[in-house]
């Protein structure tokens, strides 16, 4: 195996680039963050992660020749690509493969291409929304409307009626000005499941099964967010449900990057539903899912760095995935009024201190103030996340975490990891 430098820089500024910090320092590395936040050690408060010429320059500094990308804006940039032939490395996809998020349009058409089962779909362009108001209608409003491009998590609106696939194309319009495209989808029934793994376009390496919850109010109700809580593993989520989704899903994404010859060089998420006709993808991320990151790195047993080193040098199917026992849920604390546009911030924080000692704070928005307290800056702020002997005993110690925490507006769902079990039908496995 080559080896990288110990010194790995991580791009990012979120919860889940804390929780990939930490990882990576457990592992034995030492990690600069650009830019980090206020609780991420190491942290190069300022720095912009898409000024690559910076990014060079700080790696040579630091005697650096690993650089782990956290979200998906620096990818879909072009960074690996900026870096290619250099002595410095990057985990994360090129620009062209990168496209598998940053458009939705194109990544549907790749799945069409290469036989991934997935929902049925239309493209659209912004100067012909009124045809796309007409297959919304004509499909009942049972629909999902997709912006094409990056919305950092959001951009997505998922409708059950006619009324809301028209306030979804209106603010579809406020929010995107110009030119841009769109996908409109048939809405799919079933659970919803995270996998993600380490890839090299051959092999892939799967991490636990993790759920996502998206909407902001219990029962998966309100407005969409970047994620309000994750656990892992899945119950429900067996060997014959893993069997299908690779039949379905993953493998046939294998062999799409290998027929088109993507550099696929880091973390590839697949976003599936386990409708009553068998798996079904709903979006991939070319990054690690957020809030996910944040219960599978303190599952992940193995090496991260020993994952990460043996993907870029061709060793990956070589590697195994070991997982802590039992299971591990994050609950996010959000600032009043996410996820409107604007809302206060630079409120301070306390409770932190007196959280208990298994349980880790990943710090996603928050920022130090003149007086030097820990204050918010900006929507979901912390991710608490517990580990448990089950799925029981993690949820009611990551709840008991977040009452201790405080500050002005906070919000955290009440009802994550407690989704009734499915039922699952031999169709829906197969």
């Amino acid at each position: 195996m080559l080896t990288t430098s110990k010194n790995v820089l991580l791009l990012g500024s979120g919860a889940r680039e804390h929780a990939l910090a930490e990882k990576l320092t457990r592992d034995g590395a030492t990690v600069h963050v650009l830019p980090g936040n206020a609780g991420i050690p190491n942290s190069q408060l300022g720095f912009n992660p898409l000024d690559f010429e910076a990014v060079r320059a700080y790696a040579q500094a630091q005697d650096s020749t690993l650089i782990v990308v956290g979200p998906e804006a620096p990818l879909a940039a072009g960074i690996a690509d900026f870096f290619a032939g250099s002595d410095i490395r990057v985990f994360g996809p090129t620009r062209s493969a990168a496209r598998l998020e940053s458009s939705k349009v194109w990544s549907k058409e790749f799945m069409r291409r290469h036989g991934v089962a997935t929902a049925q779909a239309w493209p659209f362009r912004s100067d012909n929304i009124a045809a796309a108001r007409a297959k919304a209608a004509e499909l009942g409003g049972h629909v999902v409307v997709k912006y094409d491009g990056l919305a950092a998590g959001k951009g997505v609106y998922v409708c059950s009626s006619p009324a809301e696939a028209e306030a979804a194309f209106d603010d579809l319009q406020a929010s995107y000005s110009g030119w841009f495209s769109f996908l409109l989808e048939e809405k799919l029934t079933g659970p919803e499941i995270s996998i993600i793994g380490l890839t090299d376009g051959i092999t892939i390496r799967l991490l636990a099964t993790s759920q996502d919850h998206k909407q902001l109010l219990a029962g998966d109700q309100g407005p969409n967010t970047g994620g309000m809580g994750a656990y892992c593993p899945v119950p429900f989520a067996d060997d014959n449900v893993l069997a299908a989704v690779r039949r379905a899903i993953v493998d046939p994404t294998l062999r799409g990057l290998q027929r088109e010859q993507f550099a696929f060089r880091g973390f590839l998420y697949f976003g599936i539903m386990l409708t009553p006709s068998g798996p079904k993808l709903l979006e991939y991320n070319v990054r690690l899912g957020d809030p996910e990151a944040e219960v599978l790195l303190p599952a992940l047993d193995s090496s991260l760095l020993t994952l990460i080193e043996s993907t870029l040098d061709g060793s990956l199917a070589q590697q195994g995935v070991r997982q802590r026992p039992g299971a591990f849920v994050g609950v996010v604390l959000a600032s009043g009024g996410y996820p409107a546009p604007t809302f206060p911030t630079g409120f301070p924080i306390s409770g932190l201190d007196h959280l208990p000692a298994d349980v880790r704070a990943y710090h996603g928005a928050t920022r130090r103030n003149d007086a030097g307290q820990l204050v918010t800056n900006g929507g979901r702020v912390l991710v608490l996340t517990a580990h448990g002997r089950d799925l029981e005993e993690a949820t009611a110690r990551a709840y008991d975490a977040c009452a201790r925490v405080t500050f002005e507006g906070a919000y955290f769902r009440p009802d994550i990891a407690q989704r009734p079990a499915p039922v699952l039908t031999a169709s829906a496995v197969n």
